[in-house]
């Protein structure tokens, strides 16, 4: 194939949206031994990047057929060891190129148009996540593109089922107001690598369904913009992002294993709920869910709070009409981990992030970071909600 016959460009929604998500349906290809989950934007193709600060998806075009895409966005953010203030990074998500016009050189095209599109709009650095074993993704970022491995961190996942959780009478959960939760972000987690400068949009945002905070009954919380905030001893806080009112999953091409848990599961369900056995939820319909993001704690005892947070959490999804799955995702080796409930087999122990500098004069200064930094992966991570 020769490049002169592919065409990049910026995604057109009037003339763009069926052909993208066609594409999307096509790329929906995993191995015979894995299941798959299929994602429904639900008629928006963007919707992913649509609540960032700035953001674009690039399509590619082959002899007037629609082959690649892919998206990206651009915000202000913390990396603690690489600037002591704020730095403007860009994500990249969204990369597909049909089956059939694979390893033609369509993913790097693709790939270099965004950065480009990074560069003129005076971005840093730029980061992307993937699975470590897709390989196919690991070889054009780490190999071709020069992105360096920055974090692993895990991605939880809790099945949504009922009964709900039994609360704890001894712990205190109070639901912050936007500008008090705001504050306690920017106190406590301004430090974060990659917490975002526009943490006040993120709360706003309609698909922000709040923050909570939870401490021993007893103790007192104060609202930091009275003059005379303060906090327990032991506290842990969390903010909840309604995901699946942007797009839908539904699980595909499912080993058999699952199939019959998911039959059985709800036959117990429909004749014996007096039993009260927790179901597996009905992942082969689309489903949505929610994303725990913000998750921070404070004090020797806090580890508790978190894990009632989570359950909290977890029994406002089973209100949700289609909420099958509660994820969060936390640093590689953060402690966190252990106290967010999970199941290990729909989790992800491992998520890879690699970045990049896009200025030369700040390459070795993020190389130099990540060689001197064999602790990178054991500090917290904020992961931006309108990335997931």
């Amino acid at each position: 194939m020769g490049y002169g016959e592919l065409m990049i460009r910026s995604y057109d929604a009037q003339t763009d949206r069926p052909q993208v998500e066609d594409l999307e349906r096509r790329c929906a290809v995993a191995p015979s031994k894995r299941a798959l989950l299929f994602t429904d934007t639900m008629g928006d193709p963007i919707c992913r990047i649509r609540n960032s600060p700035l953001y674009n998806m690039l399509v590619a075009e082959l002899d007037n057929e629609l082959v690649g895409v892919i998206q990206g966005s651009i915000k202000l953010v913390t990396i603690r060891k690489l600037f002591k203030d704020l730095t403007k990074v860009g994500y990249i998500l969204g990369l597909r190129v049909t089956p059939i016009h694979r390893r033609k050189g369509i993913g790097l095209r693709l790939a270099q148009k965004l950065e480009e599109w990074f560069i003129a709009n005076d971005v840093c650095y730029a980061y992307m996540a993937t699975e470590k074993d897709n390989e196919a993704s690991v070889k054009l970022f780490i190999n071709k593109l020069s992105y360096v491995k920055f974090r692993t961190p895990a991605i939880l996942v809790n099945p949504v089922n009922k009964p709900m959780y039994h609360m704890s009478s001894k712990i205190d959960i109070v639901k912050l107001k936007i500008e008090e939760a705001e504050s306690t972000y920017r106190k406590f987690m301004a430090s974060t690598d990659l917490f975002p400068n526009d943490i006040n949009n993120i709360l706003r945002n309609k698909l922000s369904l709040g923050t909570w905070v939870a401490y021993q009954r007893g103790e007192t919380w104060c609202d930091f913009g009275s003059g005379n905030g303060g906090v327990p001893n032991n506290w842990a806080m969390v903010s909840v992002w309604n995901s699946g009112e942007l797009f839908k999953l539904k699980l595909e091409k499912a080993p058999l294993t699952c199939l019959i848990c998911t039959k059985i599961s709800r036959f117990i369900d429909s004749f014996f709920s007096c039993f009260k056995v927790p179901s597996i939820p009905d992942f082969l319909s689309p489903f949505g869910f929610y994303f725990i993001y913000g998750v921070h704690l404070e004090g020797p005892l806090s580890g508790q709070l978190v894990r009632t947070l989570c359950q909290f959490v977890h029994n406002m999804a089973t209100m949700s009409k289609d909420c099958k799955i509660v994820v969060t995702e936390v640093g590689g080796s953060d402690s966190l981990r252990v106290h967010i409930p999970h199941w290990k087999t729909l989790s992800c122990p491992e998520d890879l992030w690699c970045i990049k500098a896009l200025k030369n004069e700040d390459n070795n200064l993020l190389y130099e970071c990540i060689k001197s930094s064999p602790t990178t992966n054991t500090r917290a991570l904020f992961v931006d909600p309108r990335e997931v």
